[in-house]
C-alpha cells in the first residue's frame, strides 16, 4: 500500500474516531442540558402559579388559575401527599395516582418521572403554604418533546459531521500529497544513484526534515561519485605503476633467458630485475598498508607518546638523505607533547613528509613544532620550487606525485595515519617566498593517555614487586 494512501487512511481514521467521540459526548450532554433548561422554565411557571395561589381575592384567583391552565399547554397535577388523593390533573388518572403513591418514596428527589405506560416527564414540584397542608403542585413536560429536539440536533450534527469529514479528507489528501510528492521525487533520484547516473541527480523542492534528507542524499551521491572516480583512478594508476617495473623485469628476464644479454649486460639486467622487484614490493606493501589503514583492521596500535621525540627520531633517520642531496636539515622545537598515538605510524608519516621536502628543496628544510593550546603543530618547510597549483587539490590522493616523486603513495599514507591519529594534514605554497610547507596538527587524547599511563604505572609497580619478591 502506497504511503499516500496509508497516510490518508490513518488521517481519516483519526478524524472519524475524534469526531465520533465528540458527537457521542455532545449527544449525551445535550439531553442533560435540555432537561436543565426545561426545569428552569418549569420553575418559572411554578412561580407564576404560586403568585396566583397567593392572590387574596378567591374569585379572582380561581379565574386567573383557570385562564393560566387553559393558555398553558403542559401537564399539571395537584394532589394531597398525606391523603394520597389527586385534587386536579391534566394527565391520565393512572399516571397521576402513580405519582401520588410513589412521591414520598421514590420521586421526591428525582427530576424525571415515569408514567403508568412507561412514558417519561421532566417535572418540577412545589408545595403550597402552609406546608402542613400537604398540597403538592407538579408541573411536567413530556420527555418525548425533548427527545425530538435531541433527534433534530443529532440529524443536523450528523450532516455537519459528514460534511466536515469530507472536507477534512479532501484537505488531508492535499496535505499528504504535498508531503509524499517530495518523497516520491526523492525515490526517483535515489534510483538514479543506484544506476550510477550521478550527473542526472536533481534537487527536490521540499522543506523540513525531507529537505535535510534530500541534501544528505545529494551529498551521498556526490561522495559516491567522487569515491568511484577515485577508485577508477586508483586502479588505473596502480596498474600503470605496477606495469612499468613488471615490463622491465619481464624484458630483462626474457633477454637473459634467450641469450640476448650476456656477461656484463646480463649482470646489469639482473641488477635491474632486483631493483625493480624491490620497487614493486614497496608499491605492493604501501598499497596493502593504505587499504588496512582505510579499513578497521588492527594495524594501528596507539600508546602514550612524546611526539617531539618522534620528530627528532624522524629527522635523525633522514640526515643521510639530506647530506646526499646537500640539503641542510634544521629542527626547531621545545618542550614535550604527550598524546595517545601509534608511535611507529606517526614516525612513518613524518619521514614521508620530511623526505618529500628534502627531495624538492634547493638548500634547506626546516622542521618547526610548537604547542598551541591542546594541539601540536608540525611544519615541514622547504625552499624549492613549490607545488604546482593544479596538483595541490589532489596532492594527498593515491599515485599522485610530482617530478621527483617515488611511488605516489607516501603522502596518501601520511594522511591516512594522521586521520587515524585524530589529526589533520595539509600542504600549501609559501607566500612571498619559494618552497612549500606541509603542516600536521595533532590533538591531545587525555582520557586514553591517562588510562595508558595508569596501566604503565601498574605494570611498573607489578614488575617492581616481582623483582623484590625474587
Amino acid at each position: 500500500m502506497r504511503l499516500l494512501y496509508q497516510l490518508n487512511a490513518a488521517f481519516t481514521a483519526i478524524i472519524i474516531i475524534i469526531m465520533s467521540l465528540t458527537a457521542f459526548f455532545v449527544y449525551s450532554l445535550l439531553m442533560d442540558l435540555l432537561v436543565q433548561d426545561e426545569l428552569r422554565q418549569l420553575e418559572g411557571r411554578a412561580e407564576v402559579l404560586r403568585n396566583i395561589a397567593n392572590e387574596q381575592n378567591p374569585s379572582e384567583r380561581v379565574a386567573q388559575l383557570s385562564q393560566f391552565i387553559q393558555d398553558s399547554n403542559f401537564p399539571i397535577v395537584l394532589f394531597d401527599r398525606y391523603g394520597e388523593e389527586v385534587l386536579f390533573s391534566t394527565l391520565p388518572a393512572e399516571t397521576a395516582q402513580k405519582w401520588v403513591e410513589n412521591y414520598d418514596g421514590d420521586l421526591i428527589e428525582e427530576e424525571v418521572w415515569e408514567g403508568h405506560q412507561g412514558e417519561s416527564y421532566v417535572v418540577y414540584d412545589l408545595g403550597f403554604a402552609p406546608s402542613r397542608s400537604g398540597m403538592i403542585l407538579v408541573i411536567a413536560t413530556p420527555l418525548d418533546d425533548l427527545q425530538v429536539v435531541q433527534a433534530i440536533f443529532a440529524q443536523r450534527m450528523t450532516g455537519v459531521f459528514f460534511i466536515g469529514l469530507m472536507l477534512a479528507i479532501i484537505m488531508g489528501y492535499f496535505l499528504t500529497r504535498k508531503l509524499v510528492t517530495p518523497l516520491t521525487r526523492l525515490k526517483q533520484e535515489v534510483k538514479k544513484i543506484e544506476k550510477r547516473q550521478f550527473s542526472q541527480v536533481q534537487p527536490v523542492k521540499s522543506s523540513g526534515e525531507i529537505k535535510e534528507v534530500e541534501q544528505s542524499v545529494r551529498q551521498m551521491a556526490h561522495e559516491l561519485e567522487r569515491y568511484i572516480t577515485s577508485q577508477k583512478q586508483f586502479f588505473q594508476n596502480a596498474s600503470h605503476e605496477l606495469k612499468t617495473p613488471l615490463m622491465s623485469i619481464q624484458g630483462y628476464a626474457e633477454g637473459i633467458r634467450d641469450g640476448v644479454f650476456e656477461k656484463d649486460a646480463a649482470d646489469k639486467g639482473l641488477t635491474v630485475i632486483v631493483s625493480e622487484t624491490e620497487r614493486l614490493k614497496k608499491i605492493v606493501n604501501e598499497m596493502i598498508l593504505l587499504a588496512k589503514l582505510d579499513s578497521d583492521e588492527d594495524v594501528y596500535h596507539p600508546q602514550a607518546t612524546n611526539v617531539i621525540d618522534v620528530i627528532t627520531q624522524a629527522k635523525d633517520r633522514l640526515v643521510p638523505l639530506a647530506k646526499e642531496r646537500d640539503i641542510e636539515l634544521r629542527l626547531e622545537s621545545d618542550g614535550a607533547f604527550h598524546t595517545f598515538v601509534d608511535r611507529e605510524r606517526i614516525l612513518q608519516a613524518l619521514i614521508n613528509m620530511i623526505g618529500n621536502g628534502i627531495r624538492h628543496a634547493n638548500h634547506e628544510v626546516i622542521l618547526l613544532s610548537y604547542v598551541e593550546g591542546d594541539s601540536l603543530r608540525i611544519l615541514v618547510t622547504d625552499d624549492g620550487d613549490g607545488i604546482p597549483e593544479e596538483l595541490l587539490p589532489q596532492l594527498f590522493e593515491r599515485f599522485i606525485k610530482g617530478k621527483q616523486g617515488e611511488t605516489g603513495l607516501g603522502l596518501a599514507i601520511s594522511r591516512a595515519i594522521v586521520q587515524r591519529s585524530g589529526g589533520t594534514i595539509q600542504a600549501y605554497n609559501n607566500k612571498g617566498q619559494n618552497g612549500a610547507t606541509f603542516e600536521m596538527k595533532l590533538s591531545k587524547r587525555m582520557s586514553s593517555l591517562r588510562s595508558d599511563i595508569i596501566e604503565e604505572g601498574n605494570d611498573s609497580r607489578k614488575k617492581e614487586r616481582d623483582d623484590n619478591g625474587s
